[in-house]
C-alpha cells in the first residue's frame, strides 16, 4: 500500500483551533466571536465551540468585562516549556548573566523565524533608564542587531529570497530601507563578525550583537547587548561592548560544540 501524504492525517477541527490561536500575535491581545469567525472565515458557531473547548483546557480565557477572548495560562506554560527545553537557552543564561555584570546593560539571546527575531530570554541591567524587555516580541530582522547579524551570513540567493518583497518599512529616519544599502551593510556585518543597530527600530535605543553556532557551525541565534543611546556612544561600543558580545557569542557556541 502506498505511503500516505502527511496531509491526508490532518485534522480538520484541531487545524482551525490553531489557527485561532494564532490570530493572538503582536498586539492583539483579544478578539471577539464576530471578528474571529471573519479572520477564520468560520461561522460563529464553530468558533464558538473551539473557543469553548479550548477555554475548558486553559489555552483560552474569556474577559467578563468586554466579553472577548484571550490567551490563557496554559498557552504561557507550554510556551515556557519550549524556551527550557531549549539547549541555547539553558547554555547561554549564565553566559547573560555574566555578561550584565560586565557592562551593566540589558542582554538578549534570540533566534531567527520567517522576517523576524524573536528574543528568547532577557537578563535585565540594574539602572533606572533602559530598555523595555521584549521577549516574546517578533522584530523585524533587517532592522535589528539581532536580525542583522543572523542575514548577513546569507548568500544572495538565500537573502534576495529572506528579505520581504515589499519595500522595507521606516520605523526611524536611520532605518536603512534601500535593500542595496542594506545588502552592502551586511556584507561588511559578516567580515566583522558583529552588528549594530544604530537606533534603526527605536529612537533612543542602541544595540550591538554576535552571532551564536552549533556544532554544525550553522548559525542559530544571536546575543546582544541593548540601552539608550545616551549611554551606548560610538566609543564605548567599539571600545567595551563589541569585544564582550563577541566573546559572549563564542562562549555560547563553544558550549554548544562549535568549534573554530
Amino acid at each position: 500500500m502506498a505511503k500516505k501524504e502527511k496531509s491526508e492525517y490532518l485534522i480538520q477541527a484541531v487545524s482551525h483551533a490553531l489557527d485561532l490561536l494564532e490570530q493572538f500575535h503582536g498586539e492583539v491581545d483579544e478578539l471577539g466571536v464576530t471578528e474571529l469567525s471573519k479572520r477564520l472565515k468560520l461561522h460563529k458557531n464553530n468558533v464558538f465551540r473551539l473557543l469553548a473547548t479550548l477555554e475548558s483546557r486553559g489555552y483560552i480565557e474569556q474577559n467578563r468585562v468586554t466579553e472577548n477572548y484571550r490567551l490563557g495560562l496554559k498557552t504561557l506554560e507550554l510556551g515556557q516549556t519550549f524556551i527550557k527545553q531549549m539547549g541555547l537557552l539553558r547554555q547561554s543564561k549564565p553566559v547573560l548573566e555574566t555578561l550584565v555584570h560586565e557592562c551593566n546593560e540589558t542582554t538578549y539571546v534570540s533566534i531567527l523565524k520567517d522576517y523576524h527575531i524573536i528574543y528568547l530570554d532577557v537578563v535585565e541591567t540594574a539602572m533606572t533608564v533602559r530598555v523595555v524587555p521584549r521577549v516574546g516580541s517578533r522584530l523585524p530582522a533587517y532592522c535589528t542587531a539581532a536580525g542583522k547579524i543572523q542575514i548577513a551570513y546569507m548568500n544572495d540567493e538565500e537573502l534576495e529570497n529572506y528579505l520581504p518583497g515589499k519595500e522595507l518599512q521606516r520605523y526611524t529616519p536611520h532605518t536603512i530601507t534601500d535593500r542595496d544599502t542594506l545588502k552592502k551593510q551586511l556584507k561588511v556585518i559578516a567580515e566583522q563578525g558583529y552588528a549594530i543597530d544604530n537606533e534603526e527600530l527605536d529612537i533612543g535605543v542602541r544595540c550591538v550583537s554576535a552571532p551564536i553556532r552549533d556544532y554544525t557551525r550553522r548559525i542559530i541565534g544571536a546575543v546582544s547587548i541593548s540601552g539608550p543611546s545616551m549611554r551606548f556612544s560610538e566609543e564605548r561600543m567599539k571600545d567595551e561592548l563589541v569585544p564582550l558580545v563577541i566573546k559572549a557569542g563564542e562562549e555560547i557556541s563553544t558550549k554548544l560544540g562549535f568549534q573554530k
